[in-house]
């Protein structure tokens, strides 16, 4: 009598949990490897929060390698500033002076802004709906490693099956909720508005100067951003306030706002912070800036599921890396995902699915960790809330160079192989 011979594994397939920057960016770079996948997103179609966005030097590299076409359909729609510089000004000088209190070079034509919807409806393009490997409206439920694949719930009652589940699904995660209940975002004392104001509108009240290209205005308490998007239709305005109060439900970061909290706010400040302001709708959301500073989940994987982008490390805008440290997940995830198919019917096994996202997690731990608490600390410096500092532009530039230039000069390529490296040693082991 012959050896039994087991059965064939399933078919591997990857189920993406969200469709935000992280989520799509996943989809695309599995789809150009050839790895199967369907993404779910709980809305009805492809969406952002949110205003204008930006991507630094780093986040262009990883898009570049996840798909040429990623990256391509971020220039497609990148609004080129008029200086290669990040600037900053003293936003609350009577007088805001000409030149900047500190610059810092980017890179030629490095950190373009965009407006979220934009870049979303690029890159959505690169997913024909004809694949049906997109399921909008699946809200997930549960989400329950068996063992031998991944059981979905969804809040529709439906069930699937994957071999390996990927949650991007934001800051407030259900997922990470359910593999790390002791980890949940927490209000960082910093809040925000947001608005797109017309290019010819702002330029009449800023100047060209200012309106063309990426600003930001400091000064005691809170920070204004600016920077064009939309071929330099619009202005972005990114306007954060600091806030010694509790927010008062953590289950919802948007409340009503005003323009006339904006105009208290910014009472004392220079002229050219408050006729910003002034720009601002009279009615808008107030934002609350959560992160995962304070309770961070202890990895980024559990068995066959991983947390992504925001559901992993969120983290404030304030050092514009949030967006871009989800593509670099993206892109070590769609590499050793790529690994773990050309494998599968090999028989690798489930156990590899478990050591390829262990490696993922100990190769983007330390990075995103150490972003998330530096953009914290640099919201107090934009507020002037680090005593050393205050408003001294030597030292302010002193103590955020450093911050920028971390994320900026992150050796993504490297950080791939070391991904792939660990998975290998592991099967040798």
């Amino acid at each position: 009598m012959g050896d039994i011979i087991p059965p064939p594994p399933p078919p591997f397939r990857v189920a993406i949990i969200g469709g935000g920057i992280t989520g799509i960016n996943l989809a695309i770079g599995l789809r150009a490897r050839g790895v199967p996948f369907t993404l779910y997103e709980r809305a009805p179609g492809f969406r952002e929060i949110g205003a204008g966005i930006g991507f630094s030097p780093n986040a262009e590299v990883a898009m570049r390698l996840l798909s040429p076409q990623i990256l391509s359909a971020y220039k497609r729609v990148a609004n080129p500033n008029g200086e290669d510089y990040f600037q900053w000004a003293d936003g609350h000088a009577a007088t805001t002076p000409e030149e900047a209190m500190f610059r810092l070079y980017v890179g030629n034509g490095g950190f373009q802004g965009c407006r979220r919807s934009d870049i979303l409806e690029e890159w959505a393009k690169q997913l024909p709906e004809e694949e049906g490997s997109v399921q909008f409206g699946k809200e997930v439920d549960t989400v329950v490693d068996a063992g031998e694949g991944v059981d979905l719930k969804f809040v529709d009652g439906s069930v699937e099956r994957a071999t390996v589940a990927i949650a991007c699904d934001g800051i407030r995660s259900r997922v990470r909720q359910l593999l790390f209940p002791e980890a949940p975002a927490a209000y960082t004392g910093k809040y925000c508005f947001r608005a797109l104001v017309p290019m010819e509108k702002a330029v009449e009240t800023i100047g060209a100067k200012r309106g063309r290209t990426r600003w930001m205005y400091l000064g005691p308490g809170g920070h204004v951003v600016t920077y064009p998007v939309a071929a330099s239709s619009f202005l972005n305005v990114l306007i954060v306030l600091s806030d010694n109060k509790p927010w008062p439900d953590s289950t919802k970061h948007t409340a009503p706002g005003s323009r006339s909290e904006v105009d208290v706010a910014f009472r004392d400040w220079g002229k050219t912070v408050r006729g910003i302001g002034g720009l601002m709708p009279e009615k808008m959301d107030k934002w609350a800036i959560f992160d995962m500073k304070d309770f961070p989940a202890p990895q980024y994987n559990k068995g066959a599921i991983c947390l992504a982008g925001d559901a992993a490390h969120a983290t404030g805008p304030h050092l514009g890396a949030g967006g871009g440290l989800g593509v670099e997940d993206a892109l070590v995830l769609a590499e050793l995902l790529d690994e773990l198919h050309k494998g599968w019917d090999r028989g690798a096994g489930y156990g590899r699915v478990n050591r390829a996202l262990q490696a993922y997690s100990d190769v983007r731990y330390d990075r995103t960790r150490k972003v998330v608490r530096d953009t914290r600390q640099a919201c107090l410096l934009f507020h002037w809330q680090v005593e050393e500092v205050g408003g001294d532009g030597e030292k302010f530039g002193e103590a955020i160079t450093p911050k920028f230039c971390h994320i900026w000069q992150g050796d993504v390529p490297g950080m791939v192989g070391d991904a792939l490296g660990r998975l290998g040693r592991e099967d040798k082991e």
